[in-house]
């Protein structure tokens, strides 16, 4: 695997979403259990703790208005895909989640973005599509259909790889995979059939591979931008690796968020556009 020191960082644009009215008031993933409770003042101070960790990096942070009813709308990360600055929007599975697409998508032609495709099939955005260099890995099993696949390649202009989820921990691919570069990526095995397993040891022969340990805290739901990675502070023997690898490491606490099934890139969605 090539070390991050032969990387750049680069300044990114991410949307996301402050979790005014986060809750879990339903169950659509293993990690959701409405009896437990959550504590709403500290997800906030730990999704602030994240979005200043960003600015401090040199990331610009745009952010998008909360909307009451909508609890799991600080995962901005599942709100859509952007790449060459064309926004493909999401179409959520879930009845509870649904009126999320639409608002995501208002907000990027507010904000001047006239690419936009409204998608006819199911899919939860940057949860189940991650963007390299030369393709975009997409995630069906779960949460997103694999038609929608199509539909993403055909408006993106980009290749679209195909890959099963089989854990349902992991329902969504940002659980389980994260782009270390543009060309290589670190993932965690069992979250994918066998197939996806044979495609992926092929594409990157190289990947750093993580343990069930550390995946199982959401260390895979990362954020890279070259030569910085923010992950999940309890996922610290997949850190040390980074750091081993040449990363430098930043570790957060968002355990409060977690109790949904997000993570540091769940709340984060990149936008790509040659613009900024």
């Amino acid at each position: 695997m090539a070390r991050s020191g032969d990387a750049v960082r680069t300044r990114r644009h991410y949307l996301m979403c402050p979790p005014t009215y986060f809750a879990v008031e339903y169950a659509i993933n293993p990690w959701m259990d409405p009896a437990a409770g959550v504590d709403r003042a500290r997800a906030i101070r730990q999704w602030e703790g994240l979005r200043d960790l960003y600015r401090s990096l040199g990331h610009r942070v745009s952010e998008i208005t909360p909307i009451d009813g909508l609890p799991d709308m600080v995962f901005a990360a599942n709100g859509a895909l952007v790449v060459d600055g064309r926004v493909y929007g999401a179409r959520f599975a879930s009845a509870e989640r649904t009126p999320e697409g639409p608002a995501y998508l208002d907000w990027f032609r507010q904000a001047g973005f006239t690419e936009t495709r409204e998608p006819k099939h199911v899919n939860e955005g940057e949860g189940d599509f991650i963007t390299l260099d030369e393709v975009v890995l997409a995630a069906t099993g779960f949460r997103t259909e694999a038609a929608a696949h199509q539909e993403a390649e055909r408006f993106l202009g980009r290749p679209v790889i195909t890959l099963q989820l089989v854990d349902p921990r992991f329902y969504h691919l940002d659980t389980a995979l994260f782009a270390l570069s543009g060309d290589q990526v670190a993932y965690y095995p069992g979250a994918f059939s066998e197939g996806s397993r044979r495609v992926l040891a092929s594409l990157f022969p190289d990947a750093l591979l993580a343990t069930e340990e550390d995946a199982a805290v959401l260390g895979l739901n990362a954020v890279c931008d070259g030569t910085d990675v923010v992950i999940a502070a309890e996922a610290a023997v997949l850190a040390g690796r980074l750091r081993d690898l040449g990363f430098r490491v930043h570790p957060i606490e968002l355990d409060e968020l977690r109790k949904a099934g997000g993570g540091a890139k769940c709340c984060t969605l990149e936008i790509r556009d040659a613009r900024d």
